[in-house]
């Protein structure tokens, strides 16, 4: 009998806990009754969020009835609704006139009220900017992106060799998803495909030999256009456990300036710091150093069975002051010194907004410093968090200079995939300053270009050059990159008469000859001197029928983000198209990163 007691009890409990979480669903409207797509919704006081469809509708768990859901979109007021015993809600959102009557279209693009010192008196017609213009200018006017120009077509005769440095980078594509899901088209600078190829995992064989990665290519149509093939080339990093990864000698720096302050800054850095906390060992320390208007250490080095300490130290942490982010990153390299352990991973973790405004601020001087630290074993690696004023050509700069990873977090989920899905490959750096040369056959290739990588191209001399830095790879890691490539007799095959060389192909066999040849170079994380790999591509092209699910996605991706660009290279693509071939290309998509790819898609579609 006391048996049973205890077992009724004990599915009455379990039911009490289903009863307590329930779902509660609904549709957003603006005041004409249109259905708004992309509207944030959150459960106040957590982490829980969902966004809005195409057609308004959204789908959100709550704990009880006292949930208290917050709706925000742009250029509209927010809202605060209590759910009570609904479990089905329609909500009308109202624009935000305040916001828009601080925006001013000038003759040169557009302007808020406070920052401008005289009267407008005309305004020509043909200088008048869309609402997504508009808004866009009011949320991120103070963004700071570096410029890139796409790269183009060359002619293998001319130009027979690409050499480029590797890029494991992802921040371009959460910021991407930012600006989408805030109901914005991305600037086209902000925009880097091959961060946005990156950001995912291709199902990539692991090494097994010698070197600490594995290559492999794949040489199919290209889907954005017919006439054209598509060369994609990848590279798996060798996997660690976590108990395989060396020791590490971390340092937090962060800021904890003013511009900080909004909820998906330091609170939100907070929140991601903890969970790579979570993940610290006995033998790994972490330091903490801050900065705003003058830099200090809070917490010296401490061992990660400290949790609660380490934990303790970031809750106590607030925001104020100016920025001196320079005289920040001095001291967090110091203590990084002091710390240093030979045979383990020394690494400073910068998070801010990247808002360095105070002292030794420009980009000049601070790769400089990085460089000098970065020939010592310590490497840098950049969280970067918040709008509005986000630096991200700065923070670019200092993982790049670094030999480190650049990420933007944008939610929580996002920092569990950077600090805990990813979290030997964010701190351990298996291969540094590799670099990739292909030389392609003119026999077969009339013209090629590289997707993405613009600001990651080296001079062809410089990939023998074991002086020249490069691109890192962290344990697990993959890169992927993409070439586009008109054949020979191709329909936009283009073959110059030259006088002073030879134009004419040498003979190859159909089918049967060399259709490029790829090299790399890397050192290992404590060598001085580069390792060759080299590797021929043979001229066998498969079907979009054969294809494997790497090529189709990632090739996916990369039509996005020339559609985001804008781009003269997008050919045929249309998003449609993209959804089509991300669908038919998501494999078994475990953490739900391709399945939210796909309606990042579907948003920008209607945007």
């Amino acid at each position: 009998m006391k048996k049973i007691t205890v077992i009724m009890s004990l599915v009455l409990i379990f039911n009490s806990c289903i009863i307590s979480a329930r779902t509660i669903t609904g549709t957003v409207y603006d005041v004409n009754k249109k259905p708004l797509p992309g509207v944030n919704v959150m459960v106040k006081g957590t982490s829980k969020g969902a966004i809005t469809d195409l057609n308004g509708f959204f789908s959100i768990a709550v704990n009880d009835d006292n949930a208290i859901l917050i709706f925000t979109y742009i250029g509209f007021i927010k809202e605060e609704i209590k759910t009570g015993k609904s479990s089905n809600l329609t909500i009308i959102l109202t624009e935000d006139i305040a916001e828009l009557s601080e925006v001013v279209v000038t003759g040169y693009g557009v302007m808020k009220k406070s920052v401008m010192t005289g009267a407008v008196s005309s305004v020509r017609s043909e200088c008048l900017q869309s609402y997504s213009d508009m808004s866009y200018d009011m949320e991120y006017n103070n963004e700071g992106y570096a410029t890139i120009a796409e790269n183009g077509f060359k002619d293998p005769k001319q130009a027979p060799l690409s050499t480029f440095s590797i890029d494991v980078d992802a921040a371009s594509y959460s910021n991407m998803r930012r600006f989408v899901k805030n109901g914005s088209i991305p600037p086209s600078d902000a925009v880097r495909v091959e961060e946005m190829i990156n950001y995912f995992d291709y199902d990539y064989p692991q090494p097994t030999g010698e070197h600490p990665f594995k290559i492999i290519y794949e040489l199919g149509e290209c889907p954005w256009n017919k006439d054209n093939k598509l060369l994609h080339i990848g590279l798996q990093g060798k996997k660690f456990l976590n108990k395989e990864v060396p020791p590490s000698n971390l340092v937090f720096l962060i800021d904890v300036s003013g511009s900080m302050s909004d909820e998906n800054k330091l609170p939100l850095l907070k929140k991601a710091f903890k969970l790579l906390v979570s993940q610290l060992r006995a033998e790994d320390k972490v330091a903490m150093v801050v900065y705003a208007g003058s830099s200090g250490l809070v917490l010296p080095s401490t061992s990660g069975c400290e949790k609660e300490k380490i934990i303790n130290a970031l809750d106590l942490l607030q925001s104020g002051g100016s920025t001196a982010g320079a005289a920040g990153l001095k001291l967090a390299y110091e203590v990084a010194k002091d710390n240093f352990m030979k045979d383990g991973n020394n690494r400073i973790i910068i998070a801010t907004d990247g808002d360095f405004n105070v002292g030794q601020s420009s980009n000049e001087e601070m790769e400089r410093l990085i460089v000098k630290y970065r020939e010592k074993g310590i490497f840098i690696s950049v969280a970067g968090f918040g709008m509005g004023n986000y630096k991200d050509d700065k923070m670019e700069i200092i993982a790049d200079k670094g030999n480190g990873n650049y990420s933007y977090i944008d939610n929580l989920m996002e920092a569990k995939k950077v600090f805990i899905n990813e979290f030997s490959s964010t701190l351990y750096t298996i291969a540094k300053d590799v670099k990739i040369q292909i030389e392609f056959n003119p026999a077969y290739v009339a013209e090629y270009r590289l997707v993405g990588y613009e600001n990651r191209l080296m001079a062809d001399k410089d990939f023998d050059n074991d002086k020249k830095d490069a691109g890192e790879m962290g344990a697990g890691h993959t890169v992927t990159a993409l070439y586009e490539i008109v054949p020979v007799g191709g329909k936009d095959s283009y073959s110059p008469k030259l006088k002073y060389q030879a134009t004419e192909p040498q003979p190859a066999k159909p089918g049967n000859g060399e259709f490029a040849t790829i090299k790399f170079r890397y050192k290992k994380p404590d060598g001085d001197k580069s390792i060759l790999m080299e590797m021929i591509i043979p001229n066998k092209t498969v079907s979009a029928a054969q294809a494997s699910d790497n090529f189709k996605f990632s090739a996916s991706v990369a039509g996005f983000g020339m559609l985001l660009r804008s781009s003269e290279f997008k050919g045929e693509n249309t998003y449609d198209n993209v959804i089509e071939l991300a669908r038919s290309s998501k494999g078994s998509d475990n953490d739900g990163y391709r399945a939210e790819f796909i309606n990042l898609v579907e948003l920008a579609k209607h945007l």
